[in-house]
């Protein structure tokens, strides 16, 4: 058995009790500084969508759909259905799915901040193709490189924010990376709204800045200390915990540290860490590494996030009204995110997750009533019921922004033993930048498709993960990160998956 005395879960008892520490200037900036990799995913949502709805580049790139958008006779739903279009979007995600399983053994072995690095010079590379962009293979080419950047950022900040945070406010501290998210797509909103009366041009300025967030992903990284858990897993165990007693400003970090060390010896007892998240006592945490990221995306929110201006077009907003309604969404997202941060550490992760579903099911289904009887293929919105259908988007993305949004990255990122840590984390992104593809590549066929019908079928996906979560995820809020997996086998469902502990420790001793 690895480590002695301690099986396979990675600590022998469980010792919160006794952790000591505040939280401290030093661990606060660190996380500041890191989750700056959140606003590259944000700039790009929130960037992609605006740009495609402005005409210089449609008229530029994708002549056919400048046609179709200029046809009053054109159906409203389906002016936009293009997959050369819906590909422009969609690239990056699918490139972003491939570098997250590379960015695993890189994150791994060479600590987060290397992973972190990596990701800020890709994007940077993508932003300059793509403001420079002459055709649509440049174009895409720019997109996969955003698309590594975003794979790799994604796969490491929020295992750098969880290892980081104290336990008592991990959650506050990890959704760090959900508001710098937020605050990327509300800048992005912004930036379209002014760059779209820069004509003919505006459009490569828009995709040009996100250089800006990239930048200081880089540097920021360059800068950061590593994680205590990183330090110790890479055999360097002063070093690991002179960042902790930093972190923690004392130093009584003795229950905090044994928890790492054992950890960490599990963790360099495994070889093969993909092989080992398959094992039955990693069940629960890989259920939820794949389901948790799968449900958000299925709540729609992407939909709203890329093509806001192009769904606001369709419903009949001219072309600076879309974007100004995308720019209100964007600061709507951001304002709710800062409710949850305010929030997650005492109401816990299942209240937010719960009530934010029931709050997406009814404004997603009143949304579709309103379409289905007062807008189609002949007709356009009126003014009321376009402000009421503003009204209750926004009350939408508000409720996924102290929900959903933050907590389907906190959730996984926090419940992984450390020797499937990375890898469970690589998982998350994988699925989440999967269906993000998926969304983002069938989005507009689907709205041509199914019509107001689209706002139903993501309600019915959000009645399902509210109750999957009332269900199957136990409440993490305040459980320290070493010994979360102790926190499964008190599960009604769980203890039943689990195997019991001998079992577990015979398997140590074996792979030991």
């Amino acid at each position: 058995m690895a480590g002695g005395g301690f099986g396979p879960a990675g600590v022998a008892k469980e010792r919160a009790h006794e952790y000591q520490g505040k939280v401290t200037s030093f661990v606060v900036i660190a996380c500041i500084v890191a989750a700056i990799g959140g606003s590259i995913f944000g700039y790009d949502i929130g960037i992609s969508g605006g740009v495609t709805s402005m005409d210089p580049f449609l008229k530029e790139f994708f002549p056919k759909v400048f046609e179709k958008k200029g046809h009053l006779n054109e159906d409203n739903y389906c002016k936009y259905d293009n997959q050369g279009l819906a590909a422009f979007t969609s690239s990056l995600y699918l490139a972003g799915l491939v570098s997250s399983l590379v960015a695993s053994p890189i994150t791994r072995n060479y600590g987060r901040r290397a992973s972190i690095i990596c990701g800020g010079i890709s994007f940077l590379i993508g932003a300059a193709l793509n403001a420079a962009a002459l055709n649509l293979i440049m174009l895409i080419i720019g997109r996969v490189m955003l698309g590594v950047g975003i794979g790799f950022g994604n796969q490491a900040v929020p295992l750098y924010l969880s290892e980081m945070a104290p336990a008592h406010l991990r959650g506050a501290l990890n959704m760090m990376f959900q508001l710098a998210t937020t605050l990327g797509i509300f800048t992005a909103n912004m930036v379209n709204y002014g760059t779209d009366k820069l004509k003919p041009w505006g459009w490569r300025l828009s995709l040009g800045l996100a250089a800006a967030p990239a930048l200081l992903m880089t540097v920021g990284g360059y800068f950061l200390p590593e994680t205590p858990n990183s330090l110790i897993e890479q055999g360097k165990k002063e070093r690991g915990r002179e960042i902790l007693e930093k972190i923690r400003g004392t130093k009584n970090v003795n229950a905090e540290y044994q928890d790492i060390v054992e950890a960490s010896e599990l963790a360099n007892s495994i070889k093969h860490p993909f092989r080992n998240i398959l094992e039955k006592r990693n069940r629960p945490q890989l259920v939820m590494a794949i389901f948790m990221p799968t449900f958000q995306i299925l709540t729609g929110i992407n939909s709203i996030l890329f093509y806001a201006p192009v769904l606001f077009q369709t419903m009949g907003f001219k072309g600076s009204a879309s974007l100004y309604s995308s720019v209100l969404t964007g600061a709507v997202l951001c304002l709710s995110t800062l409710i949850s941060i305010a929030l997650v550490d005492r109401l816990g992760r299942r209240v937010l997750l719960i009530s934010g579903g029931i709050q997406m099911i009814v404004c997603q289904v009143i949304v579709s009533i309103i379409l289905g009887l007062k807008f189609g293929a002949d007709k356009e919105l009126t003014k009321g019921y376009s402000v009421l259908v503003v009204v209750f988007i926004c009350l939408f993305v508000a409720a996924f922004g102290w929900s959903w949004g933050p907590l389907g990255w906190t959730v996984p990122s926090e419940i992984f033993p450390l020797e499937t840590r990375s890898a469970g984390q690589s998982i998350t992104v994988s699925v989440n930048l999967f269906f993000t593809f998926v969304i983002a590549q069938s989005f507009l066929s689907m709205l041509c498709a199914f019509k107001y019908g689209i706002f139903l079928f993501f309600a019915g996906w959000i009645v399902i993960m509210t109750i999957f979560v009332w269900v199957f995820l136990p409440e993490t809020k305040g459980v320290p990160i070493e010994e979360m997996i102790l926190l499964w086998r008190k599960h009604w469902f769980w203890k039943k998956i689990m195997p019991d502990i001998q079992v577990q420790e015979d398997a140590g001793s074996d792979k030991a």
